[in-house]
């Protein structure tokens, strides 16, 4: 089926993207992908989160990094990119990650206050501040400690000093903002990077959305080969 044919079947093709830290090394990813935004796109006081690309049969939608994983998981895109950390804390059946992208690394991690020592020391219940509740809940349960889980959004490393929650559980990359805030990183949960994500019945029907996997990886095979 032609890229015509594919588009007058199943119509435009909706990519997602998130905002945030993994969009600026994407951005680069993507146009060797063939996938490049319009003018609008980089346009910082334009407040769109729809925005076509130089190929007519596809358009981009910027949200919210645990919104790309929503709408690909559920059809309304046929594909994005988000770090692994939202998938490892959805696990939504209908998602497949083929691409590992190589870019975004950050981990999520386990922090207190740095002169809080008994934070964790013979506990079997913890109260922790994040917003992922579901891989929190597990990594503690791993080490038989129940995690009453406190969701916040942002402004995570406020919750130990203000006596929300005496551990939080949040994505950490170079560790400035946790010192800044008093905080030490107390043990590491996942290492994280950005995927490409795909719709599993999207990548079935639509030859468009497997061409682009096969994009993406050809990419990513290439970067890697130049980095060993």
């Amino acid at each position: 089926m032609t890229t015509d044919q594919a588009t007058e079947t199943f119509g435009q093709l909706t990519f997602a993207v998130p905002k945030g830290r993994i969009l600026d090394e994407a951005l680069p990813v993507m146009a060797r992908a063939g996938v490049v935004p319009d003018d609008g796109f980089h346009d910082k006081a334009n407040r769109s989160l729809s925005f076509e690309t130089t190929r007519e049969d596809m358009r981009l939608i910027r949200v919210r990094a645990f919104d790309v994983a929503t709408f690909v998981a559920h059809g309304a895109a046929q594909i994005g990119i988000v770090g692994s950390d939202v998938i490892e804390e959805f696990d939504y059946a209908d998602l497949y990650a083929p691409v590992d992208l190589d870019i975004g690394h950050c981990r999520l991690s386990v922090a207190r206050l740095a002169d809080d020592l008994e934070a964790h020391r013979g506990a079997s219940h913890l109260r922790v501040a994040t917003k992922y509740p579901n891989l929190t809940r597990r990594h503690f349960e791993r080490q038989g400690i129940q995690a009453e889980c406190v969701k916040l959004n942002g402004a995570m490393e406020l919750a130990p000093s203000l006596g929300l929650a005496r551990q939080i559980v949040d994505l950490v990359s170079t560790g400035t903002t946790l010192k800044q805030n008093g905080l030490v990183e107390t043990s590491r949960i996942i290492n994280i990077s950005a995927r490409l994500i795909v719709n599993r019945a999207a990548l079935k029907k639509d030859s468009r959305v497997a061409e682009l996997v096969a994009a993406f990886r050809a990419d990513a095979e290439t970067r890697a080969s130049k980095a060993a």
